[in-house]
C-alpha cells in the first residue's frame, strides 16, 4: 500500500453511494427478499471493490493477518457482509427486522445487572449489526442502550435511517460533541441502570497525543484509543464487552464483563489503561477469529494513527 493509502484517518474516508441506491436496494429486499438482494447487490460490489483500493488491500491484510486467503473473492465477501450489515440495519430500523431471531450468549451478564438496576458502559468494536440489538432492546423493553457515535461521515445514509423512523437515532449520542453537561447526562443515566455504548476499536478523530496505546491484535501491535476506558473509569461503573455478529441468517449477540470496576491511578493513567486495552484486544481478536467477515475496519488499521 502507498504512503498516501497509508496515511489515510478513518475519519477521512467518506460514505460511498446514492441515497437512491439504497432506497432502490431496500424495497428489492422488502418485496422479493434477500437472496434477489444480493443478486443486485453484486454488481455494486464487484465495482467498489475494483474502483476502491484503500477498502481492498485493507481488507487483505487483515486476512493476511488471520492467517486465511487473500485474495479478490474474500475482499467482496467481506465488504458484501459490511452491505448486508448495512441493510439490516435500515430492515430493524423500519421496524420490520425477526428480532426473535437473534441468539445470545452470557445473557445472564445484562439480566444480573438489569435485576440489580446495575447500569455500566458496553465496549464494542466495529463489527456485525449492533443496530438490531439495540432496537431489540427498545422494543422488548430490554437494557436501554445509549449508543456513542460518529456518523457525520455518512450523513446521506443516516437520511434513509432517518426517514423510515424519525425517532430512531434518540439515543444517538454524536461523540464528537461530548461535553461537560453530556458526559454528566451519561453518569445520570449509568446511575438510572441505563448502558452506555462506545466502540473501542478506532483511534480519535482528533490529536491522538495522549489518546492512544498500543496493544499486541493480530500478530502485530496496534494503536487503540483510551477514551473508552477513561469514560468508564469517570462513570465509576462495569465494563461489559458486547458484540452482535452474524450468525446463519441472523446474529448472535454476546455479553462478556471485562471489569467490575476501572481503575486509571492518577500518574499512571496510559499505563493502567493498557492493561485494559490488551484484554480488550485479545477478545477482539478472538472475535475476529470466530467471524472474520464480520470485522469493519476498511483502513489502514495497524499504521500509526494520523488526525
Amino acid at each position: 500500500m502507498s504512503g498516501e493509502a497509508r496515511a489515510t484517518h478513518w475519519g477521512n474516508v467518506s460514505e460511498v453511494g446514492f441515497v437512491f441506491g439504497t432506497w432502490f436496494l431496500y424495497f428489492i429486499d422488502r418485496f422479493l427478499g434477500r437472496w434477489p438482494f444480493r443478486v443486485a447487490l453484486a454488481p455494486v460490489l464487484l465495482f467498489y471493490v475494483w474502483r476502491h483500493r484503500l477498502a481492498r488491500t485493507s481488507s487483505r491484510e487483515y486476512f493476511e493477518r488471520l492467517g486465511l486467503p487473500s485474495s479478490f473473492r474474500t475482499t467482496f465477501l467481506h465488504i458484501g457482509a459490511f452491505a448486508e450489515s448495512l441493510m439490516d440495519k435500515v430492515i430493524a430500523v423500519s421496524g420490520r427486522y425477526p428480532f426473535h431471531k437473534l441468539a445470545f450468549t452470557g445473557r445472564e451478564v445484562m439480566l444480573e445487572s438489569l435485576a440489580a438496576g446495575r447500569g455500566g458502559v458496553l465496549v464494542t468494536a466495529h463489527m456485525g449489526c449492533l443496530e438490531v440489538c439495540r432496537l431489540a432492546a427498545e422494543r422488548k423493553h430490554g437494557p436501554k442502550l445509549n449508543v456513542l457515535v460518529h456518523t457525520r461521515h455518512a450523513e446521506r445514509f443516516n437520511s434513509v435511517l432517518q426517514a423510515l423512523d424519525p425517532h430512531s437515532q434518540v439515543k444517538l449520542i454524536q461523540v464528537t460533541d461530548v461535553s461537560p453537561a453530556t458526559a454528566a447526562l451519561l453518569s445520570e443515566k449509568v446511575e438510572a441502570g441505563e448502558f452506555v455504548v462506545i466502540t473501542a476499536d478506532r483511534v480519535p478523530l482528533s490529536d491522538t497525543s495522549g489518546r492512544t496505546v498500543t496493544a499486541p491484535f493480530l500478530g502485530s501491535d496496534a494503536h487503540f484509543p483510551i477514551g473508552p476506558w477513561v469514560l468508564a473509569s469517570a462513570l465509576k461503573c462495569q465494563v461489559i464487552l458486547f458484540s452482535v455478529n452474524r450468525e446463519g441468517e441472523s446474529y448472535r449477540v454476546r455479553f462478556e464483563r471485562l471489569a467490575e470496576r476501572v481503575e486509571l491511578p492518577r500518574g499512571k493513567r496510559e499505563e493502567a489503561a493498557q492493561e485494559y486495552v490488551k484484554l480488550y484486544a485479545k477478545k477482539l481478536e478472538q472475535l475476529c477469529r470466530e467471524s472474520p467477515y464480520d470485522w469493519f475496519n476498511f483502513f489502514p488499521f495497524w499504521e500509526p494513527p494520523r488526525a
